[in-house]
């Protein structure tokens, strides 16, 4: 979980440091660009509100495989989008893989490990959050610089699945 989080939240902060090539290369501003922060965060925001109540009946390890699947698929579509709409939609399908995650998070922690052991297994899946919020931006730019803004969020795709 702790590497899915890490994912997640590289996949959300990478553009940050990618903005003047994207907007570049798909003929937007950095502004525009800029949004594909923003969308992911409104998305997370109300995947949050709702997917308890969606997935009430579900198992939540298969829950929890669609939002895998779902982040997989936000990075293809990030990776290949030929134009502004389309990487706006791969961002806010990143967004709704990281509000149902961190909705789920803290009550799938406190059902795996003993309860002695829950402030921990949180404290794990946080400093995966930590880690991934220090080194995305940075990470995304030096990989912008040796594979290009596709190849750094292509790299993404690979890791989701073992998330």
């Amino acid at each position: 979980m702790s590497l899915c989080v890490a994912v997640l939240i590289a996949s959300e902060f990478m553009p940050v440091s990618l903005l003047t090539p994207i907007a570049a290369e798909l003929g937007v501003t950095e502004g525009q660009t800029g949004q594909a922060i923003s969308i992911s965060g409104i998305f997370a925001v109300l995947t949050s509100l709702f997917i308890s109540g969606l997935t009430r009946r579900l198992d939540r390890r298969v829950v929890l495989l669609a939002f895998s699947a779902t982040l997989v698929l936000s990075a293809a579509i990030v990776t290949f989008a030929p134009n502004y709409a389309v990487l706006m939609l791969g961002r806010a399908l990143l967004g709704v893989a990281i509000g149902g995650f961190w909705s789920m998070s803290t009550a799938i922690v406190m059902r795996l490990v003993p309860a002695d052991s829950v402030p921990k297994g949180l404290a794990m899946i946080n400093a995966g959050n930590a880690i991934a919020a220090t080194i995305s931006a940075p990470l995304g730019s030096l990989l912008g610089d040796y594979i290009g803004w596709r190849g750094a969020f292509f790299l993404v795709v690979p890791l989701a699945p073992g998330a």
